[in-house]
């Protein structure tokens, strides 16, 4: 039985893109593309997720690929830049669930300990959202299963009584190798589908 229902964020609860970022930057999407595929990459982005600071990271990146200094360190210094709207229909259906036999709502992301507590002011959907893990914070990434356990253990939750939800199919896989019932977002409304039949 489904007691915890805990949510990924960036593309389940807001939208988050470098593109959005970038491509006013270099007016020009070839560049924006080739930039964002081989310098402000999601590799390097996972660094800050997992606890480096910004200013080492970016110090680093700039020794990398000093022509572009400039672009790098508006991936610091802008960075809020990055995010789009909330989610479509996860606000309200969020506040239903909260409504209806799940009133505390759990957290676990892969996001920098230093950005994250600016986007959680900026966005009431994370009014919602009670019980946070984060992995900048914790310095462990999902789909590692140390994260889960984190999870799992700071709020006493048995993991066969957890639905996780999030975008990436290999955070899915690691919450169900830790025991924890899982499925992939794919928008809000395929959501509802889902847990009417999982709840």
């Amino acid at each position: 039985m489904i007691k915890n229902i805990v949510f990924d964020f960036g593309g389940v609860l807001t939208d988050w893109n470098p593109h959005y970022l970038f491509d006013d930057y270099f007016k020009d999407q070839a560049k924006s593309d080739w930039f964002i595929k081989n310098v402000c990459n999601s590799e390097w982005n996972a660094q800050m997720d997992c606890g480096k600071p910004f200013s080492v990271a970016v110090t680093e990146r700039i020794a990398q690929f000093p022509d572009y200094e400039e672009a790098i360190r508006l991936y610091h210094t802008d960075w809020m830049k990055t995010m789009g709207e909330e989610i479509p229909g996860m606000y309200d259906l969020i506040k239903s669930l909260k409504e209806n036999g799940f009133p505390i709502i759990y957290g676990l992301t892969n996001w920098s300990a230093e950005t994250f507590p600016t986007v959680r002011k900026e966005y009431r959907i994370f009014e919602l959202i009670d019980n946070i893990v984060v992995s900048g914070v914790e310095k462990v990434l999902k789909p590692n299963p140390l994260i889960y356990k984190v999870l799992l253990d700071r709020y006493q939750l048995n993991a066969d009584e957890c639905l996780f939800i999030d975008d990436n199919q290999a955070n899915v896989d690691g919450a169900i190798n830790v025991g924890m019932k899982s499925v992939r977002f794919e928008g809000a409304d395929k959501l509802k589908d889902d847990l009417r039949y999982l709840l």
